[in-house]
Formats: C-alpha cells, sequence, structure tokens
C-alpha cells in the first residue's frame, strides 16, 4: 500500500439504525479491561492477608494481567479481523467472565494469578473489537460524538477503579470481601452477552484467511520479553533475569518482522502486514500515541508525593486525584466539537494542554504550593480526554477498512507498553531521586522532577500527532 487508505464509513443506505445500542454494549469491552487493572490495585492488601500471599505473588495479581492484555492485544485485533468482530467480542466477554469467577472464587493465590492470566488474555481477545466495531458501524460525521462516549468510558473506568475497589472490599458485600472485585463483573457480562447478540452487527476483513500462527507466537514472546522485566524490574531490583530478557526482546522483534515479511511476498496473510504500516501517517501517529501514555506514571508518582511528601491519608490522596477524573471525563465531550475546527490537530491540541497542566504542576511543586494544583490536574485530565478520542481516530483512519482491528489492537498495545516503558523510566527517576535524601523533602524534590520528565513527553506527542504542513 503506497499511501494511507481512511478507514471507510458506513454508506449512507448501509448505516445500521441499532448503532447507538450497538454503542451502549461496546462500551462494556471498553469499560472491563481498565476497571479491572485500577480496581484490583486498592484489594491487594486485603487479597495478601486473606490468602497469605508473599508480596511477590500480590505483585504478580497486578503485573500478570497487565502482561498479558498487553501482548496478546494486536493478536485479538487481527483475531477480529479474520473471524468477526462481533463472535471475538463475545468470546473475549464470556472468557473475561469465566476468569472473573475464578478470580471470585479462587482458594489460593495461585489460581488467583492463573485466572488473572485468562483475564488479561480474554480482555485482549475483548477490547480491540469494541473500537474496530465503532469504525465499522457509524458513518463519518458520528464517529467522532462515538469516539467522544469511548474516550469518556475509558476515562470513567480508569478514575472509577479505585474507588469502586475501595467501596467494594470496604462494604463487605454478603461477606465476600474482595472476591466481590472481580465477581462483580459477572452481572455486568450476564447483561451484555445478549444484548451484543441481539445489536451488534458482525463486521470483519472482506479476505478470508488463516491466522499467521508463528508470527502470533514471535510478537508474543518478543513483547513478552520487554513487557515483564519492565513491569516486574523495578519492584524486583532488575535481576539479571529481567535483563537477560530485555536483551532477548529485539532480536525476537526482529524475527517477528523478517517473518511478516516473507510471509506478505509469498502472498500469504501475515498477522500484521507489513504493507499495513507502510503508511509515514501511521507510524507517526502510533510514535505520538507511545509517547502521549508518558502520564501513566503521573498517578503512581502523585499518589507517593501526596502521602510521602505532604503527609496525606490514602483518602486524601485518592481525593486529591479527583479534579483530574473530573477533567478526563468532560475532555471526550469536548472531543467532538473541537474536532470539527481543529480537525486532524484536535489531538495535538489536547496533548499541548496535558503538557501545560503537567509544567505548571512541576512549578507548583517546586514552589511548595500543592493547595494551587487542582487547577493544573483539572488541565491534565481535560487534555487527556480530548486527546485520546482524537487520537484513535487519527491511527485507525490511516488504514484500510479491513485492517480496522489491527488499528484498534496495535493503538491499545501501543498504549499498555508505553504505560510499562514510561513508569519504568519516568517511574524510576522519580524513585531514585527520592531515595537520595531523607523524609518528606527529598519526595517533595523528586516530583517536579518527574512531573517536567512527562511534560517533556506530552509536548513530543503533541509534536508528533500534528498534521505535518506541505511547503508551497
Amino acid at each position: 500500500m503506497k499511501a494511507a487508505m481512511v478507514l471507510a464509513a458506513p454508506e449512507q443506505g448501509s448505516v445500521d439504525p441499532r448503532r447507538w445500542l450497538a454503542l451502549c454494549v461496546l462500551l462494556a469491552g471498553t469499560l472491563l479491561p481498565p476497571l479491572d487493572f485500577f480496581v484490583v490495585n486498592v484489594a491487594l492488601p486485603a487479597i495478601q492477608a486473606d490468602l497469605q500471599a508473599t508480596p511477590a505473588l500480590a505483585q504478580l495479581v497486578v503485573s500478570v494481567y497487565a502482561a498479558a492484555y498487553a501482548v496478546t492485544l494486536i493478536l485479538g485485533g487481527r483475531l477480529g479481523d479474520l473471524y468477526g468482530r462481533k463472535r471475538m467480542f463475545l468470546v473475549g466477554m464470556l472468557g473475561f467472565g469465566l476468569a472473573s469467577a475464578l478470580c471470585g472464587c479462587a482458594p489460593s493465590p495461585g489460581v488467583l494469578v492463573a485466572g488473572r492470566l485468562l483475564q488479561g488474555i480474554s480482555a485482549a481477545v475483548m477490547a480491540p473489537q469494541s473500537l474496530a466495531s465503532i469504525h465499522a458501524l457509524f458513518p463519518d460525521r458520528e464517529k467522532s460524538r462515538a469516539l467522544g462516549i469511548y474516550g469518556a468510558t475509558f476515562g470513567a473506568a480508569s478514575v472509577a477503579g479505585q474507588l469502586l475497589g475501595g467501596l467494594l472490599v470496604s462494604a463487605d458485600l454478603f461477606g465476600l470481601g474482595w472476591r466481590m472485585v472481580f465477581l462483580i463483573n459477572l452481572p455486568v457480562i450476564a447483561l451484555a452477552v445478549p444484548a451484543a447478540i441481539s445489536w451488534v452487527r458482525d463486521s470483519r476483513s472482506e479476505q478470508a484467511a488463516r491466522l499467521d500462527i508463528v508470527g502470533a507466537l514471535l510478537l508474543a514472546a518478543g513483547l513478552l520479553a520487554l513487557v515483564v522485566p519492565l513491569i516486574e524490574g523495578r519492584e524486583r531490583g532488575w535481576p539479571a533475569w529481567c535483563i537477560g530478557l530485555l536483551a532477548l526482546g529485539p532480536p525476537l522483534l526482529l524475527a517477528f518482522w523478517c517473518c511478516e515479511q516473507r510471509l506478505e511476498r509469498r502472498q500469504g496473510t501475515p498477522l500484521v502486514p507489513p504493507s499495513a504500516l507502510a503508511s509515514p501517517g501511521l507510524r507517526r501517529s502510533l510514535a505520538a500515541t507511545f509517547f502521549f501514555y508518558t502520564l501513566a506514571p503521573f498517578f503512581l508518582v502523585f499518589a507517593v508525593y501526596q502521602q510521602a511528601g505532604l503527609g496525606h491519608g490514602p483518602l486524601a490522596a485518592g481525593l486529591a486525584v479527583l479534579p483530574l477524573g473530573i477533567g478526563f471525563l468532560l475532555g471526550p465531550l469536548c472531543s467532538a466539537p473541537l474536532a470539527q475546527r481543529l480537525k486532524a490537530d484536535t489531538a495535538a491540541f489536547g496533548m499541548g494542554l496535558e503538557a501545560v497542566g503537567a509544567l505548571a504542576a512541576a512549578g507548583l511543586a517546586w514552589a511548595d504550593a500543592p493547595t494551587w494544583l487542582v487547577a493544573p490536574l483539572f488541565l491534565i485530565g481535560l487534555g487527556q480526554g480530548i486527546a485520546l478520542p482524537a487520537l484513535v481516530r487519527l491511527n485507525v483512519d490511516q488504514v484500510d477498512a479491513r485492517w480496522a482491528g489491527l488499528a484498534a489492537g496495535l493503538v491499545n498495545a501501543t498504549l499498555q507498553i508505553s504505560a510499562a516503558v514510561s513508569t519504568a523510566t519516568i517511574g524510576g527517576l522519580f524513585f531514585a531521586l527520592s531515595s537520595r535524601g531523607t523524609g518528606p523533602d527529598a519526595v517533595k524534590a523528586a516530583f517536579p522532577v518527574a512531573s517536567l520528565a512527562i511534560a517533556a513527553g506530552l509536548a513530543l506527542a503533541a509534536s508528533l500527532s500534528r498534521k505535518p504542513r506541505i511547503a508551497r
């Protein structure tokens, strides 16, 4: 493919009259994966105490989900392209329900970790189908609004996850304690599955093909070699096996790419067709997506800053980030109107707001004026909410409609890998600086430096996402 092809919108006569009902169902597949990542963070102490898990096993409850999700997202998106997005959405959702039941009934830490592994894989099959189906169902005039609702749902899941986890553990419904964190998914899935069967129209690539098994295994191995050390390395003090896995990652990914090129030359169907990535616009927008999620470590360093630096309790620290959550919820509602005016530069505008907010947060923290952080936090959340749906569309619009699932998987996988990389690097910088001194002052000094690094990443993302200007 010599030039980027715009994702085809449905023809006027073929627009599905049930598309807004279908969107409500598809948003369940958007809500559950991030919700189940954040909700477990709060429940982890209760899980560790009840199952008498070691700290290493407790950490695996979080990290095995994140790793499985990141590694299999591209495969999940491609499965939807090949075998039908509705079918794979249902498979992923049923698998997620089974895994949630296994986690909720787990008698031991080992069973819980196995359930979380299955949850991560199922989430990776389910989540890309939501985004790809939105692009297949909605005409261009409605796509920005639908993606704005998608972005708001993603933001709500991220913000509400920790609050919901605390409420469910504290309420101890039916004496189940932390188990309700997982079992609460079952009624949602019980409602969503029959609704999806009734309301969601299936879509897939028009060219039938077999799955590229060798490519899938090579990609999974390469991503696993990169993601697992980045998730586990800092917590475990960067042991030799982490360094060894990181060294294996690039050769495995290079072998994967060579395999894909060879398969495409033979007229086969690779997992990630090199021709689909031939567009400079897609490569540029994926690079912007990578740097867009340098915000991921902000939640970690801000929580440490609030508690270890300012001496606030967990509840106060949770409430302190609320302005960011409010902005994240409102941002996607502004994204569609802004898209009409700014077009392809909407994502750059949103990320510019985030960069300004992170710079302001660094300045206020440096001046020891934490009371005024409300405004920068709101600005960060607002920019994130504006940029996310615009950036998603910017990526998916670069490819042919038959590769919508692949593009959705690439976007989600890029976000997850970026979260792991930026948390390892910027989070590592923060902890290295805060450990050089003693007491709260060291943490207070480290937070502005981490915020400046995040602002730099967001500014780079904004620059990459801007439409190149052609000299005349």
